[in-house]
């Protein structure tokens, strides 16, 4: 140009600055551009810059800056001939443009500044000072070329030190090298807006910026550098770092319901990304069962009051139903007016399917604290105990259930004080309207996540229809009073019938108490006789004279003291059953006279010769070997054939052991209704030890030993502590650690007590394996010694 210039002094303001908006309207003109254009604020504010610049014909040039503008290109050099206002002088401007994009990168307006040419400095602090983003320029090598005060404060970084060097080895980028986003806006000639990363301040501190970036070009088109704008995020990020630490999902929406944040939980909750949600309404995400009128988020910004824990269900990007438990909030700016909404919810997906598994099994399920007091109550123990759960919960546990073993033997006390739990115990209890049922209980300690004990668990299972299918297959394993599941006594059983209705004689053999008086009275009572009497007789019990006479009656004078006539056992057993047992015991010259009454049907009384009729069915048993007896002359052998029209052989106990659990039950029921005890079985340890025994006393001794236990057994179950010698464990515990005798239900404080001294005990009071074998950290066994005052009674504190 060959205009004339005029030297920078001679301007009254050395920088003259306006500003636009994205329609090109003038939205501010400061003073040195009035005196610099010859312009005033009120011709030129509001007004469109084309209206302005190309109808005064002096600044026609700043007409062509809105296209690369808007393109989001920065403009830096571009000259422009100013004719001055009050002379005829001119002088060569040089324009700097810079675009002001939004958060989409749409151009929301411009910085525009006019300086003289003449003067060397290419930027003009006085704007990008007045900016508070970070700005700074850099050549096409990348070199920093500007750097504005709100740069220096957000580096550390000052202009003198930073002008000239290479941008990367002052910002240490995370994206620094191929990734650079200023390099990718001056290689594409393009913006790129509100990128966040991380750079590195001049003391070395990380510090998150949110950046734009744009090409620098000169007036030809040229790009001959990049400018750079940059937002210190700290504070955001913090806020949004809280945000996505926070377990529970947040969102928040604006009056329009459409989101405006989403944090890593609500992802992780939801299946939803952040980025595929924002803007879009909460319906269409969520899907919940309440939205529309019902909407908690919408009560809460109505009202303007917080609502908390309500529990809904909402839809996951997957369509799956998803439980949860949500709080509302209406969201305020700083001046307090209602600006949308925020809401917290929390994933019920676990406590609802407890909940719900807890609520859909079939056994009943409760929970007490450590004052027994009933805390939780399932539908199934409403429906097996007519007990509601508002009704139970709050109660003693023996105050609802009416258990047989409430007192020394509750399950959960046992439970607690073992540190065990305790399984399938078979008890009663008495529901709401008193009556008596079956139950099968497991019980454990609840505990809470350090270990300590918090109260107790107990699941029930109804038994009534059990028992009831247990008294129908007692029918099968049962001919009279004769109990037994084996094969063996179920071939017994199958032929018994026909047995008794026959007239024959019968021969029971058998150890010493294998039940043969049950088997012969089993067999009177099936048969054609049993409205006449049953009389048995032992006949190894008495001697020769005294049971001659017992068996047939004697005359008065047939001896000393023979003052009155009395009947024997035949006359005693007309039209029934006699049951000889012990046969093979019975004298050689009794064996005569029997002979006689089986072939003649007669006999004679002692002391008379007159035969009397004896329509007496004759049953038989011993433990002998009669046929050996045959041999040796001891047992007449037309007698033995007489007898053996039918043998039964009984097998010992220790070849039917599966009839030992069916046995002992049996005798339980027995002395349980004689002696009115409480007892309502025997423990699978005490039942285990008996059927490891080989029993050759038979069914007699399993009923002496039931019969022995209940004189220790005070209720509940019987235990191997209440077997007899040789069965009852030999105690090797000191007097510390044995079980405290329970007469009543303990607090669980005392169970805790005991449970932690015994394991000490057990472990010579080292504390680790205390721990181990309790389950606790060390922290926790440290406070329970102290609060429970244990003391090591040797004195030493054994740590590990």
């Amino acid at each position: 140009m060959d205009a004339k210039t005029t030297p920078p002094s001679s301007l009254a303001v050395q920088e003259a600055v306006f500003t636009v908006n994205e329609n090109w309207q003038i939205t501010s003109f400061n003073h040195a551009a009035e005196k610099l254009m010859g312009l005033t604020t009120g011709e030129t504010i509001g007004k469109s810059c084309q209206d302005v610049f190309s109808g005064s014909g002096k600044f026609e040039a700043l007409c062509s800056l809105y296209g690369p503008l808007a393109s989001g290109r920065a403009m830096h050099g571009l000259r422009v001939v100013m004719h001055k206002p009050d002379s005829k002088d001119s002088v060569i401007l040089l324009v700097t443009a810079i675009p002001i994009p939004d958060k989409d990168g749409k151009l929301t307006g411009a910085i525009i500044t006019l300086r003289d040419a003449t003067d060397p400095g290419h930027i003009y602090p006085l704007v990008l000072n007045s900016i508070a983003d970070g700005v700074f320029t850099v050549d096409k090598h990348f070199r920093i070329t500007s750097f504005n005060k709100a740069a220096e404060e957000i580096t550390g970084w000052t202009r003198q030190e930073v002008v000239g060097i290479s941008c990367n080895k002052i910002f240490q980028s995370n994206i620094c090298g191929a990734d650079c986003i200023l390099a990718q806006s001056v290689n594409e000639g393009k913006s790129i807006v509100n990128r966040s990363i991380y750079i590195k301040g001049k003391n070395g501190r990380t510090i998150p910026i949110s950046i734009s970036a744009s090409p620098l070009i000169d007036p030809e088109g040229q790009v001959i550098g990049g400018v750079e704008t940059f937002r210190d995020i700290t504070s955001s990020l913090q806020q949004d770092l809280i945000l996505d630490s926070i377990a529970d999902g947040v969102f928040t929406v604006d009056r329009n319901w459409h989101l405006t944040s989403f944090n890593k939980a609500a992802e992780h909750i939801t299946g939803w990304n952040k980025d595929e949600v924002l803007g879009k309404p909460c319906s269409s995400i969520f899907h919940s069962s309440i939205c529309g009128d019902a909407c908690i988020l919408a009560q809460s910004v109505e009202s303007g009051q917080p609502i908390g824990n309500r529990s809904i269900f909402i839809k996951g990007k997957d369509g799956e139903t998803i439980p949860i438990s949500i709080s509302a909030a209406p969201l305020t700016d700083p001046d307090g007016d209602v600006i949308g909404g925020v809401e917290t919810f929390r994933d019920l997906t676990s406590v609802m399917t407890k909940d719900l598994v807890l609520e859909s099994i079939a056994d009943g399920v409760f929970t007490v604290n450590r004052s027994w007091k009933i805390t939780s109550f399932n539908r199934a123990a409403e429906l097996i105990t007519g007990w509601k759960r508002q009704d139970a919960i709050g109660k003693s546990c023996s105050d609802v259930f009416h258990s047989s073993i409430c007192g020394e033997n509750c399950a959960i006390a046992q439970s607690l004080y073992s540190g065990k739990p305790v399984a399938n115990r078979s008890i009663f209890v008495k529901n709401i309207d008193g009556k008596q049922i079956p139950l099968s209980i497991s019980a454990a300690p609840l505990l809470d996540h350090e270990g300590n004990v918090i109260g107790g668990v107990e699941t029930f299972r109804d038994l009534s229809v059990v028992t009831e299918l247990r008294k129908q297959l007692s029918r099968r394993y049962t001919f009279g009073e004769i109990l037994s599941k084996s094969a063996s006594m179920q071939r017994i059983f199958s032929i018994l019938p026909e047995i008794a209705h026959s007239e024959s004689n019968v021969l029971v053999l058998g150890e010493s108490g294998t039940g043969k008086e049950l088997v012969a009275r089993a067999i009177h009572t099936s048969s054609r006789r049993n409205k006449g009497p049953f009389m048995a007789v032992n006949c190894g019990a008495l001697p020769e004279t005294l049971l001659e006479s017992e068996l047939f009656g004697y005359k008065a004078g047939a001896f000393t003291d023979a003052k009155h006539d009395r009947p024997g056992r035949f006359a005693s057993a007309e039209k029934g059953t006699l049951f000889l047992d012990e046969i093979g015991d019975i004298p050689a010259s009794l064996q005569v006279k029997l002979l006689r009454v089986l072939q003649e049907k007669v006999y004679e009384p002692l002391g008379s010769n007159k035969p009397v009729k004896a329509d007496v069915r004759i049953i038989a048993a011993t433990n002998r070997n009669l046929q050996q007896l045959v041999q040796e002359g001891i047992f007449r052998e037309d007698l033995f054939y007489r007898l053996n029209v039918v043998k039964i052989l009984l097998p010992p106990l220790r070849e039917r052991m599966e009839d030992v659990p069916m046995l002992a039950e049996h005798f339980i029921k027995q002395f349980s209704n004689q002696q009115g005890k409480d007892i309502v079985g025997i423990s699978d340890e005490a039942l285990g030890i008996l059927m490891r025994y080989g029993f050759p006393g038979n069914i007699r001794e399993l009923e002496n030993i039931i019969e022995y236990s209940f004189i220790l057994c005070h209720g509940g179950f019987i235990r191997p502590e209440h077997l007899p010698e040789p069965f009852a464990p030999k105690s090797q515990e000191s007097p510390h650690s044995g079980p405290i005798p329970l007469h009543k239900p303990l607090p669980l404080e005392e169970i805790e007590k005991q449970a932690i001294f015994q394991s000490l005990e057990r472990n010579h009071w080292r504390r680790m394996n205390t721990c181990r074998e309790l389950g606790i950290s060390k922290d926790t066994l440290r406070r329970k010694i102290e609060r429970y005052g244990l003391k090591n009674p040797f004195g030493e504190d054994l740590g590990d």
